[in-house]
């Protein structure tokens, strides 16, 4: 069952807690600290999908994560009596603040018990360090941009996250609402089964368009990868560049996310649209591996020995679900029924690939030109996630 959460009339009641000392993290061992934490968090939650040891400590490394390069990045540990009870970072994106012309910090990677003394003071402390660095606003939590999980979660408590989307205690809205935080935007993500046939009326009109306008929808041709990297990162960017919270991803983001979910892609189900070899239009849908990970416990190896890697491939070839995680029209081409065509054509090929169906996600809330689209074809909204803001003084 869906539970929402309400959105109470909070401003700030909750106070740091006067026993709970927040710390930057400075070394190795705070950062493992930092990133294991979470099991402490979760370790009663059926739902919960722990995350590989190894790639979180790839992904909070400034030498092996390109984002870095224009980021500066803080970690905040909070301890009472010396046991971590919460954690934060606080994150300063310049090609966001310059794209956009502000003076924003982004807050993520929020975790804590449910204590709103400890939430308190883990926000004052990412507070603190963006207005030390003359920042103006937090928005948040996002993990770390809007490029990565992105959102709290708020609605769809009842099933295990997606690839790459958030999972958070229900709590967490209150925590974050008292400690003077307000929305700032939803972002919707749909459950589809790929079972069942869009309806004729949406596959009528995305046959028509297909065959009048020409269009051609092709499957990713992987011995070609590099080539098709730049098609599509050149719809990537023309397609998203005026959504809201948007940044270009950076060359060396692109290719390190591309390399990173090129063993998960399934060529038939990452389509191009081309208009006389011109690329228009592209949509990925990646295997659900959050569904393997979440056997393996976050670890590959035991006692030295490869027992998680072994479980993770042989789970692996068991996913049944797919998540379609970026449907991108270059502008000129929207409104012309491209989105209905590689819809339409997604859910064929799940269900001729033996995938039972899987989740949309994430849209913006009011981007009603897909999300009409998405319901049109049968998605059911599922889960909602919640970024906030404040001013930092």
């Amino acid at each position: 069952m869906t539970r929402p959460v309400a959105v109470p009339d909070l401003r700030e009641k909750a106070q740091p807690a006067k026993d709970v000392e927040v710390t930057l993290v400075s070394t190795g061992l705070e950062k493992d600290r930092f990133i294991r934490f979470p099991w402490q968090v979760y370790e009663k939650d059926p739902f919960w999908v722990p995350p590989l040891l190894m790639e979180r400590h790839e992904f909070l490394d400034a030498a092996r994560n390109p984002f870095y390069r224009h980021a500066e990045v803080a970690l905040f540990l909070a301890q009472r009596a010396g046991k971590p009870v919460g954690r934060i970072a606080a994150v300063e994106d310049r090609n966001y603040n310059a794209f956009h012309g502000s003076k924003v910090a982004y807050f993520g990677l929020f975790e804590c018990i449910d204590d709103p003394g400890v939430a308190a003071a883990l926000v004052a402390a990412a507070r603190n360090w963006a207005r030390w660095r003359g920042l103006d606003r937090i928005i948040g939590p996002m993990s770390l941009s809007t490029n990565y999980e992105c959102g709290l979660l708020v609605e769809g408590f009842d099933a295990s996250p997606y690839l790459l989307t958030s999972y958070n205690p229900p709590y967490y809205a209150e925590l974050l609402e008292a400690c003077g935080l307000q929305k700032a935007k939803d972002l919707f993500g749909f459950e589809r089964s790929a079972k069942v046939p869009p309806p004729e009326r949406f596959v009528r009109v995305a046959d028509k368009i297909r065959a009048h306008a020409g269009i051609n929808v092709r499957s990713l041709d992987l011995d070609d990868f590099d080539n098709e990297l730049l098609r599509i990162k050149s719809v990537y960017n023309a397609a998203w560049e005026k959504n809201w919270g948007f940044v270009p991803m950076t060359d060396a983001e692109f290719d390190k996310l591309a390399q990173d979910i090129r063993q998960l892609v399934v060529p038939e189900l990452c389509l191009i649209a081309e208009d006389h070899g011109d690329p228009i239009a592209f949509a990925l849908t990646i295997p659900d591996i959050n569904q393997a990970f979440k056997k393996v416990g976050g670890r590959l190896t035991s006692y030295g020995l490869p027992v998680g890697l072994a479980r993770l491939l042989w789970y692996k070839r068991r996913i049944d679900k797919v998540r379609l995680m970026a449907l991108g029209i270059k502008e000129g081409w929207r409104r012309r029924g491209i989105d209905a065509v590689l819809i339409v054509e997604t859910i064929r090929r799940a269900d001729q690939l033996g995938f039972q169906g899987g989740e949309v996600s994430w849209t913006l809330e009011d981007n009603a030109l897909i999300n009409r689209a998405i319901e049109s074809a049968g998605g059911r909204k599922s889960r909602v996630w919640r970024l906030y803001e404040a001013p930092v003084g």
